[in-house]
């Protein structure tokens, strides 16, 4: 189990920078904080995966900031994970970290 959890932590840094590098490339390597978030909601169905997303990232930090009573330093590292790629990597890294904890 732990080699698929490490299999998506690879794909979780792959497929956000492969699509940003797409973003990049389409406006000539221009970056746009404005026009970035525009084209988030610029339809329903991008909106809401924006949406279901959001509310899960914020469940994981809430999560982590509570477990990180315990163990502070090896928590920071999910939190580092969550706002340097996202989600997609920072959730199957701490599945992949704690798979036999349980």
């Amino acid at each position: 189990m732990k080699k698929i959890y490490l299999f998506f932590c690879i794909i979780g840094i792959a497929v956000p920078y492969y699509h940003l590098f797409n973003y990049l490339t389409e406006n000539n390597w221009y970056w746009s904080t404005s026009d970035f978030f525009e084209l988030t909601y610029a339809n329903s169905a991008v909106s809401m995966i924006l949406g279901d997303l959001t509310v899960s990232v914020f469940a994981f930090f809430t999560f982590l900031i509570y477990k990180l009573k315990n163990r502070p330093l090896r928590l920071l590292r999910y939190i580092a994970c969550l706002c340097l790629v996202g989600f997609c990597l920072a959730l199957p890294l701490y599945l992949y970290d704690n798979h036999d904890a349980s």
